[in-house]
């Protein structure tokens, strides 16, 4: 902000702060008694067919409250435009129904202050409803004023950092975070009306796992013991499996320590849910059918638009292994493909680090990152994932190498990661030593050893399927937008200065 923006806000803040002073010398207190009636869609939807005669007949009364968004004195009878959370209505407020309130009005009031209003309903002579106001009370009186609303919010940095501010001057913002939560209440749906049972489970871990991803680590005083933020509820909740709720699903936070980017936030949600008696196979059904589901709820069509590129999930979704991606999408030779001493050497002369005590598996994953993922536009299922990147799928009968397990691509992004869960107890302990081995040269994103884990395989986990859904990412497909700040209401930003 430059001297003479300083200056101009400081004099706005000063004169704001003046009419604060002479309306609390009157009112002493900000009122927190006024009760409201009705609300702004409502009255449209209740006046709707009423001509300007039919209301003067009907003379409904509203009660109404919320922020002042638009602001008209005209001498002795002005418009304002209250918003509340539903939308807005047009109030007209005149000296001779209000008398010395009138005045205050006009002395006191500002775009931004919330106030309430009582009165009957009317159109002007353009058609537009309006309350026309008999009683008018401040009940908070602004010290800022809103930004400009072509100029103000054009920052993101303000968008994110003052989400308040978006939402009251940004009516897409909203329309955003309404889309995501009606997209929560459709999962809750879809999952409830399968016979899956919603669970919370535990966000403080006394190991990390569940997947392989750095944590955040903190701890507990009481115990003198560390403790991680969950990075995944998975393993938890595959013991309740264990125990015999054979369907269950989980919406919540995950925590992972890794960078900020427009696909990535440290604190992000996740669905996550577990069906015993299934395989991968079916998961992949399932969420075909979920995700043509949710896109033709809440897009009105299967075929939708983002980012300039045409998305059709009405038809049936690709599917490809990842070792035939990495030559048929992916442009490799298959010798080099499945030799994992001619793959190292190609991702280097790439450019690409890789550890010498990498396999076969991890290195056509770190070559899928580098040049599949990208060419993955229409809904894709990768399928077959190396077990060396997997430690809590089950192998595949026909090869061991690799597991029952796929991700779903769209646009170049994951959106979910399913298999068939490892349900042998001892392949589990012998998969945790690997990860420690991993851990111990090195690998700060491997998981520790889970002994009660391997304890609950021990007690018998039924064939059982497992997938997790990113909230934040499917929020911002169904929305069209294009960083998962625009979905999440308060995104860890960088500190300021």
């Amino acid at each position: 902000m430059n001297d003479q923006n300083q200056t101009e806000h400081q004099d706005v803040a000063a004169v704001r702060r003046a009419k604060r002073d002479a309306w609390l010398a009157k009112a002493q207190i900000y009122p927190n008694d006024f009760r409201r009636d009705a609300m702004a869609a409502a009255l449209h939807r209740r006046a709707e067919g009423l001509d300007k005669g039919a209301l003067e007949r009907e003379a409904l009364r509203a009660t109404v409250c919320g922020r002042i968004m638009l602001r008209r004195v005209m001498g002795k009878a002005s418009f304002i435009t209250l918003e509340d959370s539903s939308g807005r209505i047009q109030c007209y407020l005149t000296g001779d129904a209000l008398g010395a309130a009138y005045d205050e009005f006009k002395a006191w009031w500002d775009i931004g202050d919330i106030v309430g209003l009582s009165g009957t309903l009317m159109r002007t002579n353009k058609g537009e409803l309006t309350v026309a106001a008999d009683r008018i009370v401040l009940l908070n009186k602004t010290l800022k004023p809103l930004p400009e609303k072509y100029h103000g919010l054009a920052d993101t940095e303000i968008r994110y950092r003052q989400r308040y501010l978006d939402l009251i001057m940004n009516e897409d913002s909203r329309r955003v975070f309404a889309i995501r939560n009606r997209l929560i209440r459709l999962l809750r749906d879809f999952f409830g009306d399968r016979d899956f049972i919603e669970v919370e489970t535990p966000m403080l871990h006394p190991i990390q796992g569940g997947a392989t991803a750095r944590p955040f680590t903190t701890h507990h005083n009481a115990l003198d013991m560390p403790m991680f933020l969950r990075i995944a509820p998975e393993l938890y909740l595959k013991r309740l499996v264990v125990g015999g709720y054979e369907r269950v699903f989980e919406i919540n936070r995950n925590f992972r320590n890794e960078g900020l980017s427009t696909r990535h936030n440290p604190e992000f949600t996740m669905l996550e849910f577990y069906q015993a008696y299934a395989d991968y196979n079916d998961l992949i059904a399932l969420t075909e059918e979920l995700f043509r589901w949710l896109v033709t709820e809440l897009c009105g069509t299967p075929v939708i638009e983002f980012q300039g590129n045409t998305l059709d999930f009405g038809k049936p979704f690709q599917r490809i292994s990842i070792a035939q991606s990495l030559t048929e999408i992916g442009g490799l030779d298959e010798e080099t493909a499945t030799d994992a001493s001619r793959l190292r050497e190609h991702l280097l002369r790439m450019g690409i680090e890789t550890d010498p005590g990498w396999g076969l598996g991890r290195l056509q994953s770190e070559y899928f990152e580098a040049r599949v993922e990208e060419k993955l536009l229409q809904p894709t299922f990768i399928t077959e994932y190396p077990a060396e990147i997997s430690p809590l799928a089950r192998r595949n009968d026909r090869n061991p190498e690799v597991t029952d397990r796929f991700e779903l691509f769209i646009l170049g992004r994951e959106y979910c990661n399913g298999f068939s869960e490892l349900n042998d107890p001892v392949d589990q302990a012998e998969r945790f030593s690997a990860q420690v081995a991993a851990k111990e040269a090195g690998d700060a994103e491997a998981m520790h050893f889970d002994h009660d884990f391997v304890e609950a395989l021990e007690y018998g986990l039924p064939p059982t399927a497992g997938e997790g859904i990113g909230v934040d990412r499917l929020a911002m497909l169904l929305t069209g937008s294009p960083s998962i700040r625009d979905v999440i209401l308060f995104p860890l930003m960088r500190p300021q200065g």
